[in-house]
């Protein structure tokens, strides 16, 4: 399973993570109160037990190895590189699924990045689920859906928007040999299980396809004028014309 980020984004996001370190954000979820509490859990499979835990620390990150089969965005080191820079922004969290001292999966978030409508908009209680990638040797074990439960144990996700925007074209279909609504049909599954639901957008690049989707959860905690402010960003043509 993997959330595959091969295209312009997935090249800018480096240079985007070291961009926005430091950088304050206005009104909204108090980033630095947040103590990115770690939570742990336990999955037992056939090849031995995986720890899933987190937000991580870049320092406990750099203790671990990287799975040769986590390529999925770029080369494994690379990737490592950025899940260390990502645990150190204020709002960034890296959740870790680690078997043998071998990172084998992850997920991401952080603000999203400043190269499209949803980062342009500066919200400061959006996040995007930035990127999910099992490694194929545990793929199928249950990993992915136990990284999404630990990813929003925390009681500080609920004052979040939390987006996923799903792009078919972006999509491990060869890997799988799922056809895209297969694929899609699984993506909705996975991430409906901590309630990240398909809503609608005129977003040119969500709109270019009818198998892409804005997946989107909504925390118990979000003040409403932010809400509002997300339903017209959805909408923006509507709004601007």
């Amino acid at each position: 399973m993997e959330k595959n980020r091969r295209n312009k984004r997935g090249t800018l996001e480096l240079f985007y993570l070291l961009k926005r370190r430091g950088e304050k954000m206005g009104q909204g979820p108090d980033i630095k109160r947040m103590k990115k509490t770690c939570y742990r859990r336990e999955l037992i499979i056939p090849e031995g037990l995986i720890v899933i835990e987190g937000p991580v620390t870049s320092r406990y990150l750099a203790q671990l190895d990287m799975d040769p089969g986590l390529k999925g965005f770029r080369p494994p080191e690379l990737q490592w590189d950025a899940l260390q820079e990502i645990a150190e922004l204020p709002e960034g969290r890296v959740i870790m699924a680690v078997h043998k001292g071998s990172i084998v999966g992850y997920i991401t978030f952080h603000f999203p990045d400043e190269f499209g409508r949803w980062g342009r908009s500066k919200m400061p209680c959006l996040l995007e689920l930035g990127a999910i990638e099992v490694a194929p040797r545990v793929r199928g074990r249950g990993v992915a859906p136990q990284l999404l439960q630990v990813a929003f144990e925390d009681e500080d996700m609920e004052e979040f928007i939390v987006i996923s925007t799903e792009y078919y074209w972006e999509w491990d279909l060869d890997g799988t040999g799922l056809s895209v609504w297969q694929y899609k049909n699984m993506m909705e599954k996975l991430l409906g299980k901590v309630n990240l639901r398909p809503v609608g957008t005129d977003d040119p690049e969500i709109s270019a396809h009818p198998a892409n989707s804005l997946m989107t959860r909504f925390g118990k905690k979000v003040d409403y004028d932010f809400l509002q402010k997300f339903e017209i960003l959805r909408y923006k043509n509507k709004y601007t014309l």
